[in-house]
């Protein structure tokens, strides 16, 4: 699937948003709010960054990195249907891999997440969120339970320095106190290790010729450490799409070699343009975007990763705040939004039908190229979220129809065996 011939790496205004005309930033407008430098000197680069502008990428900043959007000739429309109907290759590497481990690790990460971890089985994953004192979300994170003693957790790239920093003031907190008597818990960041995302519904069948492991039996959200093309590395299945897929982690000295192995035909590289509208299809959330530290996981809609245990015990961090939404409802909720006429988009204003108040905001929006319908993600108050209400949405100064339509907008196509 490689690409003929070198591009070269392309930072032009449009695609760096600095152009109100500029096409790709009209496109993907999280390119424009996530606060980030454009200078190519000051962004980081992911193992594959050498291999994406032999392969023809359109490299745009993101989350502090220089990442592709997408590659040669290939449209973000024509990647986004080869991921739901073959399978794609994405670089993830910019996302902060880390490993916690000690005998008290279980009961720290309990602390910093909702989530129930001790009822996790090993070498399974969930969705969980990293909450700030007032129970809003610090970041989305998945978190892999190795053993009781060991765990493998997943942030985000465009949070790195807020995470890492929260890491080591509750780690001080937490190892200099009482909760640490039968042992400290250590925090290791695999810097510079490759992540790669192979996605799509031939993903398995594609993998499966590089390793003798029976892939059937790793469904979603379980890992394991799999022998792929001779190479030991730590595969989740799971993925940011909707589709069938793995997350594979790499060292940084065979990532490289990974890729090229997990790129041949069928499989296409996909870059950020497709990652935004499968997600979006999928009804899955981009922090800065949709999730923020002024927003609870209540309001998300991501209740169902507090455990019944946490609730009932309040022993995390922002238990106060999460617990009152879920007692008394939030103000406001996440919903999904099918959109007429034109698309809406990050922070459109959303209104009560015919023309009344102010109701919300939408958060992410684009056409969507399975369904072919605009599709929108967003906040409204509590009591417009229930499905087919109807609403309003202001798209550059005009009002379009919209109905509240439950998320994903797909369906997922997970394999669970």
């Amino acid at each position: 699937m490689v690409f003929a011939g070198t591009m070269r790496v392309q930072f032009s205004k449009s695609i760096l948003g600095l152009s109100t005309r500029g096409r790709v930033s009209g496109c993907f407008p999280w390119l424009l709010t996530r606060g980030l430098s454009t200078s190519n000197d000051s962004l980081r680069k992911t193992r594959l960054y050498d291999f994406h502008v032999q392969n023809g990428a359109k490299m745009v900043p993101f989350a502090g990195y220089a990442m592709p959007l997408s590659y040669g000739s290939v449209g973000q429309v024509a990647s986004h249907n080869h991921v739901r109907t073959s399978a794609g290759l994405f670089d993830v590497g910019h996302m902060v891999q880390s490993h916690f481990r000690g005998a008290t690790a279980t009961a720290f990460l309990e602390w910093l997440t909702p989530s129930s971890l001790k009822s996790l089985s090993p070498y399974s994953s969930t969705l969980s969120v990293l909450l700030n004192e007032n129970g809003g979300i610090i970041d989305d994170t998945v978190i892999t339970k190795h053993s009781d003693n060991a765990f493998y957790v997943v942030t985000n790239a465009g949070r790195r320095d807020r995470d890492l920093a929260w890491f080591r003031e509750k780690l001080d907190e937490w190892n200099s106190g009482e909760r640490a008597k039968d042992g400290k818990v250590e925090h290791e960041v695999l810097e510079d290790w490759g992540l790669v995302a192979l996605q799509g519904p031939k993903a398995a069948e594609y993998l499966q010729k590089f390793t003798s492991s029976d892939l059937a039996k790793l469904t979603f959200g379980k890992s394991a450490y799999v022998t792929i093309g001779g190479f030991l590395l730590h595969v989740a299945r799971g993925g940011y799409t909707g589709e069938d897929g793995f997350e594979i982690s790499i060292p940084p000295s065979q990532t490289v070699e990974v890729a090229e192995l997990l790129s041949q035909s069928p499989v296409q590289l996909a870059g950020l343009g497709a990652r935004d509208s499968l997600r979006l299809e999928a009804g899955m959330c981009l922090y800065g975007n949709d999730l923020d530290e002024d927003t609870s996981p209540v309001e998300a809609g991501l209740s169902w990763v507090i455990g019944k245990d946490r609730k009932e015990s309040g022993d995390f961090i922002g238990a106060e705040g999460v617990r009152k939404h879920l007692k008394d409802g939030p103000p406001r909720r996440r919903v999904g939004l099918v959109v007429e006429g034109a698309p809406a988009r990050q922070g459109a204003q959303i209104f009560a039908h015919s023309g009344g108040e102010a109701i919300g905001n939408v958060t992410s929006g684009i056409p969507s190229p399975t369904l072919n319908k605009n599709i929108a993600m967003g906040y409204v108050l509590s009591g417009w979220h229930k499905k087919g209400t109807e609403v309003e949405v202001d798209v550059r100064n005009k009002l379009r129809k919209a109905v509240v339509t439950p998320m994903p907008f797909i369906k997922p196509n997970y394999w669970r065996g």
